[in-house]
């Protein structure tokens, strides 16, 4: 069957094109047959211009590349309001906040879903590693690079129109992808198949009118330094302190009083429960009991009870962050999430 009749079987989709390769990969596998998904669809690329850092060539020549249609979708305005506003907020507040989380429920998915109703597609698709099965949403296979985690905001009803391809697949084999595919195949030979990844935010934040130096003081209230500002600092944290003498752990930040708290002992990180708003359930439907519990991207799983908007762990849990999202999952499955208190 050609490319043509292929694509009219299987639709079209919108897919988010950053330049990156795990967003190239996914719009090749889709027009492709390489996507547990299928292939054969009619892709169309949108480049979302969110910020001065933003830059479409790289998504642009990729595109290009695999002769499907791109678009640049210009979302400055909406992104200054709901991430950047919201991150500098937050930071003011005394909060460690999510950027990527409200991106994805306020730009990436939102406008995504815009963009397919106007271009009268059946689904929009993302380079993100997780995967949908039955309306539910699942971790990814290679779980270092699993980011189910971002995703606790989203609907039932939007996940019968995402696709996510890259969901059953390692980086290690996406890179392959792009490159070249092994076993005798021919691979995408994409121009992004080397390029390194960002783990950083992606926008440049303005300096708060709160950085403001103050002392550091101990948990039995001695000064042994001075703080550059509290934004600069996250629950938990160990290195670029500024103290001899340590290692020293960032314990509290008292916006109040201005001041960092710190300790070197590691067990006055610890706490065995946590209080969580603005909860989320894909499926609609609150849960109650055991489960899961990531309190950070990078923590591991930790067995957990969900009672209303209380969470008790079943092992004290290192660094739990206001701010930060908590997100439950039961059997690989993301059941939802919240913001921690």
């Amino acid at each position: 069957m050609d490319n043509k009749r292929a694509a009219c079987r299987r639709g079209r989709v919108i897919i988010a094109m950053s330049g990156g390769v795990d967003s190239s990969v996914a719009a090749a596998m889709l027009k492709n047959d390489l996507s547990a998904l299928g292939g054969g669809y009619n892709v169309v690329g949108i480049f979302m211009l969110m910020h001065k850092n933003s830059n479409p060539q790289d998504a642009k020549i990729v595109a290009k590349k695999l002769k499907i249609d791109f678009k640049v979708l210009d979302v400055r305005k909406e992104f200054k309001k709901q991430v950047i506003d919201y991150t500098l907020k937050e930071y003011e507040s005394g909060n460690t906040p999510n950027p990527c989380v409200e991106c994805n429920k306020y730009i990436k998915f939102r406008f995504l879903l815009e963009k397919m109703v106007q271009l009268k597609a059946d689904f929009i698709a993302t380079g993100h590693y997780a995967r949908i099965k039955d309306g539910k949403l699942f971790i990814a296979k290679d779980i270092k690079k699993d980011q189910s985690y971002f995703l606790w905001t989203l609907k039932q009803k939007q996940l019968t129109k995402i696709l996510f391809p890259l969901g059953d697949y390692t980086k290690e084999q996406v890179r392959g992808l792009a490159k070249n595919l092994p076993a005798g195949r021919q691979g995408f030979k994409l121009p992004v198949f080397n390029k390194k990844e960002s783990q950083d935010i992606c926008f440049d934040l303005p300096r708060p009118s709160s950085c403001v130096a103050d002392p550091i003081i101990t948990m039995d209230n001695k000064k042994i330094g001075e703080h550059k500002g509290l934004i600069f600092y996250t629950i938990g944290q160990r290195k670029n302190i500024g103290l001899s003498g340590g290692p020293y752990y960032v314990v509290k930040k008292d916006y109040k009083k201005n001041t960092l708290i710190v300790s070197k002992s590691k067990k006055d990180l610890l706490q065995k429960g946590m209080a969580v708003k603005n909860m989320n359930w894909i499926s609609g439907k609150p849960y109650t009991g055991k489960c899961k519990v990531k309190i950070r991207s990078m923590a591991k799983m930790a067995d957990a009870i969900i009672k209303g908007s209380k969470i008790v762990f079943k092992k004290p849990q290192r660094a739990i962050t206001s701010g930060q999202s908590a997100v439950f999952y039961l059997d690989g499955e993301l059941m939802g999430g919240g913001v921690i208190l």
